[in-house]
């Protein structure tokens, strides 16, 4: 198991296998298609190979599609007229951009021109924010990787900690924030991530109030609204977070 991580992101084993029988599979598609009544002329150098889609049902990560429903529903029935999100899945504060004007605060920031989406280069450790002046904040699956260098970030074993001092510092009382990460047994998995167990993640937020908790288990069932507490012992869960600023 240990040596298939140190291997695989340059030679991927889950999927050579695999690979070769959905070749043979694709070549035998191939040539059945030719022989149909009408089929256009197929071509090597316009060949385009998909092998793995194949399956039974639409595969989705759960961590990031119930964090982007959690979130964008919340943001919605907020009202807010703008969001200011910080290193979320790009595709996620796109959406968001459809119903409220998004400023996206990112290491890389998207070279995206579209209405209502204002990409600016920062980091979650210095916003370009004042004190208590953000209304309406996200931060999705972000933090556990600020001080792991995997982005080109300084090393810090203190950076998730620091991340979240940053946005509570710049969000404004009364004003919500959206907080997701990976949580269960705290460990590191360099450099990927980190996890966190709940009660690590309310302490770093001690000077926010918690409006409610929701989270996806280690097996994939989304639950909301539930006790920070029952993702505790989980092993890779992705817990949501709703905080609001006291005063």
């Amino acid at each position: 198991m240990h040596v298939r991580k140190w291997i695989s992101p340059v030679f991927d084993f889950d999927h050579f296998g695999q690979g070769l029988r959905e070749y043979w599979y694709y070549l035998k598609s191939w040539r059945k298609y030719t022989r149909l009544p009408d089929a256009e002329d197929l071509s090597l150098n316009d060949a385009f190979p998909c092998l793995y889609d194949r399956t039974v049902t639409t595969g989705i990560d759960g961590h990031y599609f119930y964090q982007g429903v959690w979130a964008m529903r919340a943001i919605r029935n907020s009202g807010v007229k703008e969001h200011i999100d910080v290193g979320s899945l790009v595709s996620f504060v796109g959406l968001l951009s459809t119903f409220v004007k998004v400023v996206f605060i990112d290491l890389r920031p998207a070279p995206v021109v579209i209405e209502n989406f204002d990409s600016r280069a920062g980091s979650v450790l210095k916003m370009p924010f004042t004190d208590n002046s953000v209304a309406s904040l996200s931060c999705l699956h972000v933090a556990e990787h600020v001080g792991l260098g995997r982005y080109g970030d300084l090393l810090d074993p203190h950076g998730t900690i620091k991340a979240a001092r940053e946005l509570s510092r710049v969000l404004a009382p009364q004003g919500n924030l959206y907080f997701s990460l990976p949580v269960g047994k705290p460990r590191v998995q360099f450099n990927a991530h980190r996890i966190h167990s709940p009660s690590q993640i309310l302490q770093y937020f001690n000077q926010l109030e918690l409006v409610g908790f929701s989270a996806t288990t280690d097996f994939g069932e989304y639950r909301s609204n539930i006790l920070p507490s029952e993702m505790e012992n989980a092993c890779y869960a992705c817990g949501m977070f709703h905080f609001m600023k006291r005063g």
